[in-house]
């Protein structure tokens, strides 16, 4: 059998893991947490960050295509919530008149009401569990850190 050339990982220091570990758990809690708080109203996290983002959006309509990109999920994971949300009544699909193949997400009426009554609790939630516990430059440094983060995977997924 040929030899193979396996390169060896470059295994995690102490300080790594340990800031590693420390992200990846209260991440974790922090989303389970934050998803928690938004039962009483009969949202996911998923479903109450498309809302929110088709809320900021001009006329609350944004393309699915888009909505993928900005990172909220993958373009199959997207099409399922879509799915979900529109037996739910919150928003809708319109076929996009310049790409036959694109599709637009809409805000509904009831998607609106939703997000309305969802947010003050989810502003809460977010304060209380997250951004109490930061100070100003603790909150400027998470920026650039995840920033610098999310351009490289932006990148990476573009180049795929």
């Amino acid at each position: 059998m040929p030899e193979q050339n396996v390169i060896a990982p470059q295994w995690l220091s102490p300080a790594e893991m340990k800031a590693w570990r420390s992200y990846i758990i209260a991440s974790r809690r922090l989303l389970e947490a934050l998803d928690n708080d938004l039962v009483g109203h009969d949202l996911s996290m998923p479903d109450y960050e498309i809302l929110a983002a088709l809320s900021d959006a001009p006329d609350r309509k944004m393309r699915m295509s888009e909505l993928a990109e900005i990172g909220l999920l993958s373009r199959s994971r997207l099409s399922h919530r879509m799915k979900v949300m529109e037996k739910a009544g919150w928003v809708r699909r319109e076929a996009c008149p310049s790409d036959k193949r694109g599709y637009f997400a809409v805000m509904t009426p009831k998607g609106w009401k939703a997000i309305v009554a969802a947010a003050p609790d989810h502003v809460e939630s977010v304060r209380e569990r997250f951004v109490n516990h930061l100070s100003r430059e603790d909150q400027e440094n998470l920026f650039k850190i995840f920033s610098r983060i999310q351009e490289s995977l932006r990148k990476e997924s573009a180049e795929k």
